[in-house]
């Protein structure tokens, strides 16, 4: 699998996490945040505070979702970003249409996400 490829299976992971509900997006997201992350999220929300992020992501969970057309950009060896169209639906809520960019940072111990934005769609 090339760098691309790990990318885009994480960001479906933490889809896939963020579904689960319950503990699951948590725990998830505490392996792949790195140490300092902006989160900057629908409704002028912005996450910079690693704990609490974490703790964001342990809200209600998508009953289903699809990423469109994934792509990475690569700046550097060492930093992808990841852009993509999702499509994703709570049980009693309206759909939610979105551009999403998550930048990923290699570290030691291996992708960290440093940066992550959704951009609704109208």
């Amino acid at each position: 699998m090339d760098a691309s490829d790990e990318l885009i299976e994480l960001e479906e992971r933490g889809w896939i996490a963020l579904s689960s509900g319950g503990r699951t997006a948590a725990e998830f997201y505490k392996t792949v945040l790195d140490a300092e992350v902006v989160m900057l999220l629908p409704g002028g929300t912005r996450l910079t505070d690693r704990t609490l992020t974490i703790e964001a992501m342990s809200g209600a969970p998508w009953s289903d979702f699809r990423l469109e057309v994934p792509q990475v950009l690569w700046p550097t060896a060492e930093t992808g970003v990841i852009t993509y169209g999702v499509t994703a639906h709570r049980d009693g809520q309206p759909e939610y249409s979105a551009l999403v960019s998550t930048l990923y940072v290699r570290r030691e111990d291996g992708w960290k996400v440093s940066f992550h934005q959704q951009t609704p769609r109208s």
